[in-house]
Order: C-alpha cells, then structure tokens, then sequence
C-alpha cells in the first residue's frame, strides 16, 4: 500500500513539505558542487529523488530555487548560532564565565567555519552581480540576528554584576570581530577548512581580550 500524506497545518500535506525540504536541501548541494549558472534543474531533481516537474510545482523557476536555497541555508546557520549563544541561559551565578564565554566561541567558529557555512559564502558573493540583495538576506540572518541575541544575554549578566556595565550590543559586536577578524585577516574565512586547533586558538584568544575589556573582575584596558 501507498503511503498516505497527513494533512498539516494550513491545509498543506506533510508529504508536501517534506518533498520541499528534500528538493531545497538537493538544490544546496547542487549549487554548492556547480555554481549558479553551470547547475540544473535536472541535476536538483535527481539528486532529490523527484521528477524534474515536481521541482517546478514547488519553486516555479531556477532563480527562485536559488533564492529559496540561499535563504533556507542562512536560516539553519543562524540557528545552530543562536543555540549556542541559548546556552548562556544555563549559567548559574556562580558559574565559570570564562568557560561559558569559550564555549559559546568556539560553537560560533565551529558554524562560522563549517562546510555549509564556506560554501554559502561562496555561492552568495559569486552571484552578488545576480543577486546583491542576498548578501544582506545572509548577513542578516546569519550575524545579525545571533549578534542581538548575544547582546541580549550579555545585557543580562551585566545586570547580574558579571560583566561590567555598558552597551550591550557594542560588547556584542566587539565579541563576533574578535572571532572573525583573526580568520578573516588570515583568509582564513573563505573555501577553506580551518583547522580545529586553530578555532580553539582564536576562540580563547577573543575571550581573554573580551574579558579585559567587559569582565567585571579583570582590569579594564587602558
């Protein structure tokens, strides 16, 4: 017997979406190994398991697979960011700070620099002449929203006497260039794999200067 597709909310069939999710992750695959240009739709629906025309009833045309690809991939990037950025929510008042900090750097690298990461970099600035409105659609997703979420938790432990005082979204945005600044001035954020002990590097370097400039029990920085 035939499976059958349960009705989910909105009156969309479960089988429906699932089908869609399995055609957008093929197509980042795809677009990922070709480029934009040199992939095709044929190519997204074998490797979805799916006739060529069940690509086009979910997403009516290449650009609009691309963008729907390019989006979907920015969406899980910034949510394995804003997960880990989440567990600060667990440190308790007298819990180890600078471990959390660590930990919560090297989770980021760790999305930063993973392979999905890389190659949405790439498909999204080889295509800028195409699509310039993507660049900020990943920005937007992928380092702004896990940037407030992180001056939202930094807020709290400053009104918890951990951090000192100041602007939250400035120590933030202080917290994500001490990441990325080291990779980025060794093109290290590019197509290539950065190697762990090299993340581990970067992450504890950036807390240690995080917390000279914001921990409430270092020194402040002159």
């Amino acid at each position: 017997m035939g499976s059958v597709e349960s009705s989910g909310a909105g009156g969309v069939t479960r089988g429906r979406v699932d089908k869609r999710q399995a055609i957008l992750d093929a197509a980042f695959t795809v677009f990922a190994r070709r480029g934009y240009a040199q992939a095709c739709v044929q190519e997204i629906a074998e490797e979805a398991r799916v006739a060529k025309p069940t690509v086009y009833s979910h997403l009516r045309d290449k650009e609009t697979l691309f963008r729907h690809t390019v989006e979907l991939a920015a969406d899980a990037l910034a949510a394995e960011s804003l997960a880990a950025v989440e567990r600060l929510r667990t440190l308790g008042p007298d819990g180890d700070l600078r471990a959390a900090l660590t930990d919560l750097a090297r989770r980021l690298l760790t999305v930063c620099c993973g392979e999905r990461s890389r190659a949405l970099r790439s498909l999204t600035y080889a295509q800028v002449s195409q699509f310039p409105d993507l660049i900020d659609t990943v920005q937007e997703r992928t380092a702004h929203r896990p940037r407030a979420a992180l001056a939202d938790r930094l807020a709290r432990l400053s009104l918890a006497g951990r951090l000192r005082g100041g602007d939250p979204e400035r120590a933030a945005e202080h917290f994500f260039a001490l990441l990325t600044g080291p990779l980025e001035s060794r093109s290290r954020l590019g197509t290539r794999r950065v190697p762990a002990a090299e993340l581990r590097d970067v992450a504890e370097a950036a807390v240690d200067v995080f917390l000279r400039a914001y921990g409430a029990d270092e020194p402040a920085s002159h």
